[in-house]
């Protein structure tokens, strides 16, 4: 093997014993409790795949390392909660923890960020970090689909769980990212800190737009390096159809990485899925086989920085704004006059007609409202939201605005 060792799975923990894993564990010491099998004296590196910040992975994981075994797992939520702590008990024990497949599946992004680009000063990290809501999306515009068409089939074909929270309102791109920025910038991990919104709100109209204007909406995890602090959010994002960040469709999942000696790298692949997993697991265990160890992330816990929120409402971009607006004297111009009240420039103004329904009167009424997009040059978060404050108070839409902000990444 590469490794240039054997490496033999031994001993196996699992609430159902019964279940067929498509490989033979009969010669395997079989343990009911996780922890028991984390502190045994005949193994040499824990593997956890259970899931979860809190109970039995944490507690397995701590005995693991307690007991001076390393550990290679898959559990961000656990790495975003705990990372620093864990991180801090493994190296005081000498031993490895490494977590290659809790951050996009199969790409190699763990190693290229702790290793590979050591000597670079990363200034943003950013990508498709979800498969569900990748293949969400790209269902949505090539086929003219709900939002809740598109979930109930990835829920058939097993992408979404039964519960799909988690994913489609961007918990696990946050807890993803979050690690990233930690390897990226050198900070305690601080997953409370990211500002999260997810894709819900997006519908076929809003889909229709960006193709129209020459975007795709993906859902984006994106951490900067400013002159403030850190940013870190996840949210909906109209890209330009050039980037190749836009390119990535169904579960495949994306990271792009600028720094300072290499520029941009983008890497993409498989982002979910047991061969995806099983790939990045393996590779965490091949490195301990080596007798590589490295800092979890990339430098001594102890010399994390402490996490500088940028504020989120600073952020600089371009926005797509749709409105439904009565058609009635005066709702345009009372909304381009709170807009240019927040110092804000619109590019453009494209007013989209209803098709009318097959039950609809010939005439409709005059206040009847209509969809109306508004694309701004770069503008304040704090100023955007300040508008659509006032612009609701007037009485001129007839819903909430939807917001998704334009990065023009290359």
């Amino acid at each position: 093997m590469r490794s240039g060792r054997m490496i033999a799975v031994t001993a196996v923990a699992a609430r159902d014993r019964s279940r067929d894993r498509g490989v033979d564990v009969s010669d395997c010491a079989w343990f009911d409790d996780p922890v028991a099998l984390a502190r045994s004296p005949e193994i040499d590196v824990f593997v956890e795949l259970m899931g979860g910040a809190e109970g039995a992975a944490r507690e397995a994981v701590e005995a693991a390392l307690a007991a001076g075994k390393h550990v290679v797992t898959a559990n961000k939520a656990l790495l975003a909660r705990h990372g620093a702590a864990l991180a801090a008990l493994a190296e005081a024990q000498g031993v490895s923890l490494n977590f290659e497949a809790a951050a996009a599946g199969g790409i190699p992004i763990i190693k290229t960020l702790r290793e590979s680009l050591a000597g670079n000063r990363v200034a943003r990290v950013y990508g498709i970090l979800n498969g569900t809501c990748n293949y969400i999306l790209t269902r949505m515009e090539r086929e003219g689909l709900s939002f809740e068409t598109c979930l109930a089939e990835a829920q058939r074909l097993g992408y979404a769980e039964a519960d799909p929270t988690f994913d489609i309102d961007g918990f696990d791109t946050a807890h993803k990212l979050s690690l990233l920025a930690a390897i990226a910038f050198g900070n305690r991990i601080d997953a409370d800190a990211v500002y999260v919104e997810g894709i819900r709100s997006i519908t076929t109209a809003d889909i229709e737009a960006a193709d129209e204007l020459g975007y795709r909406i993906k859902l984006l995890g994106v951490a900067s390096r400013t002159d403030t602090g850190f940013e870190q959010r996840v949210h909906p994002t109209m890209v330009p159809k050039s980037s190749p960040i836009a390119r990535v469709d169904g579960v495949t999942n994306a990271v792009a990485v600028e720094a300072d000696f290499v520029g941009r790298l983008v890497l993409s692949g498989p982002g979910a899925g047991g061969d995806a997993t099983a790939s990045a697991v393996m590779s965490d265990i091949a490195d301990i086989a080596r007798g590589d160890i490295v800092g979890t992330f990339g430098r001594p816990a102890s010399a994390l920085e402490p996490y500088r929120q940028a504020a989120m409402r600073a952020h600089e971009g371009g926005y797509y704004i749709r409105l439904s607006v009565y058609d009635r004297p005066g709702a345009f111009a009372s909304i381009a006059q709170r807009m240019a009240e927040n110092g804000i420039s619109l590019e453009s103004i494209v007013q989209r007609r209803r098709a009318p329904r097959a039950d609809a009167p010939e005439h409709p009424t005059p206040m009847a409202p209509q969809p109306v997009i508004l694309i701004t040059y770069d503008t304040t978060e704090a100023q955007i939201k300040d508008a659509l404050d006032r612009i609701s108070v007037d009485g001129h839409i007839a819903e909430r605005p939807q917001m998704i902000r334009i990065e023009q990444f290359a």
